[in-house]
């Protein structure tokens, strides 16, 4: 996938996830038409119990250079969630081989989106690979650490509300 295509098309569904149309990722992106489309999260544990996080590139179209969950990306029409999740953890990981567990669904919305997000989680001791295209570095964070940073500017809003929502209960 090229970083941040707005002539990307992503699938635009329903809050049960039902495709009812498709629209361009800059349509999608653009903070007025707030076009529902379905994305992935993937939070990768090591066995120690250690989160790893990206760091978004700069070149991103949102939350550039922001600490983010492990692996994250848009579905593509006609890509379930699941392809979508083994083929984001390839290309910013690295990550081939991955037993993930579905954690939900919920709905993002920021000021300019409204995702149907697909949360997974994985254990893994893997060293990932980053694609420097899409990540700008990346690197382990103990649960302590991750908590101390909160509110501080340091992770995407999402990353933050997911943590909260699926970690901190």
């Amino acid at each position: 996938m090229k970083n941040s295509d707005p002539e990307e098309w992503f699938p635009v569904v329903d809050e049960d996830g039902t495709t009812i149309g498709k629209a361009l990722r800059r349509v999608c992106h653009d903070g007025k038409s707030m076009l529902l489309h379905p994305v992935v999260y993937l939070p990768l544990f090591n066995t120690r119990g250690e989160l790893f996080l990206q760091k978004r590139a700069k070149t991103k179209d949102i939350q550039p250079g922001k600490w983010d969950t492990s692996v994250g990306g848009h579905v593509s029409p006609g890509e379930t969630a699941n392809e979508t999740l083994i083929r984001e953890a390839g290309e910013e990981l690295g990550l081939n081989n991955f037993i993930p567990e579905f954690l939900g669904k919920y709905v993002w919305e920021s000021p300019r989106e409204w995702e149907l997000v697909n949360s997974f989680s994985t254990i893994s001791d893997a060293v990932p690979v980053i694609n420097k295209d899409e990540i700008e570095e990346g690197r382990l964070w103990s649960i302590g650490e991750i908590k101390e940073n909160l509110g501080n500017d340091l992770f995407t809003p999402n990353f933050e509300y997911e943590f909260k929502m699926l970690f901190l209960t």
